[in-house]
């Protein structure tokens, strides 16, 4: 995993002109160029280093700047970053990776314009904090926050970066499910080792597994607790039958007034 900056593999394409001026000038042409880079900084969009044929190396331009070699400027149309991109970078702290399984396959994602944007999978980039001993300020680890960010060439010429939630991939062989899925989001830490177990206590090479036994101060607790939960309910029983002879009071009164006119 790098800090800030990461390799990723190359793309020849191109690169809208207008970009290398700072939107000020040259709109509408292009140049060819070579993306080798990313910079990761956390909070802004993506940022993407590329070498120009002259030599020269730009550094930091977003994901709306690019599009593909192969296309024609006029044929492709030009779409803001975060029409491209939904997310920024969740810290400073990327990590590329280009999964085997998705290599050349073809996907779709939602767009905010609720439109579905084709396209190939290229490579991911993904998230993490380093170090317990510096401060997570960050969203990268919460499992609810996290996202990743997978790069796709559209086959409108340009390129995205989507995360899982807004993408569905076809694979011929596998994918025949045509509906849009409604899962939860994982709000869960998963931890192997929460558990009531502990190792036997001996030099065994195959030890066992054993329930810890609880501490009287545990059992205390626990006992406290179920306390807490049966008061709680009372409580809630009394004010549930204190608001109904309230009710029937008032549902009396009002009978004998109905009767009285």
């Amino acid at each position: 995993m790098s800090y800030l900056n990461a390799n990723i593999p190359p793309i020849y394409c191109k690169v809208r002109k207008e970009y290398l001026y700072d939107l000020k000038e040259h709109h509408g042409e292009d140049e060819e160029c070579v993306i080798f880079g990313l910079t990761s900084i956390s909070g802004r969009a993506i940022l993407f280093n590329i070498m120009l044929p002259n030599g020269a190396c730009f550094w930091r331009l977003p994901i709306s700047a690019f599009f593909q070699k192969s296309y024609d400027r006029a044929d492709v149309p030009d779409m803001q970053t975060h029409e491209l991109e939904l997310w920024n970078c969740f810290s400073y702290w990327p990590s590329v990776h280009k999964f085997d399984w998705l290599a050349g396959v073809s996907g779709k994602y939602l767009g905010l314009d609720k439109k579905f944007y084709h396209g190939k999978y290229l490579f991911t980039i993904d998230w993490a904090h380093p170090d317990v001993n510096i401060l997570d300020t960050e969203h990268s680890e919460i499992p609810q926050e996290h996202k990743c960010a997978h790069i796709l060439e559209l086959s409108n010429g340009n390129y995205a970066a989507q995360p899982n939630n807004r993408i569905l991939w076809h694979i011929n062989s596998y994918t025949t499910d045509n509906s849009w899925p409604d899962y939860k989001v994982q709000t869960t830490y998963w931890d192997a080792e929460d558990n009531n177990m502990v190792t036997e206590d001996s030099d065994k090479m195959f030890y066992q597994m054993e329930e810890k036994e609880k501490t009287v101060s545990e059992v205390l607790m626990d006992g406290f607790k179920e306390e807490q939960k049966m008061y709680e309910k009372e409580e809630k029983d009394k004010r549930t039958y204190s608001k109904y002879k309230e009710y029937a009071h008032d549902l009396s009164f009002e009978n004998d007034s109905n009767k009285n006119d």
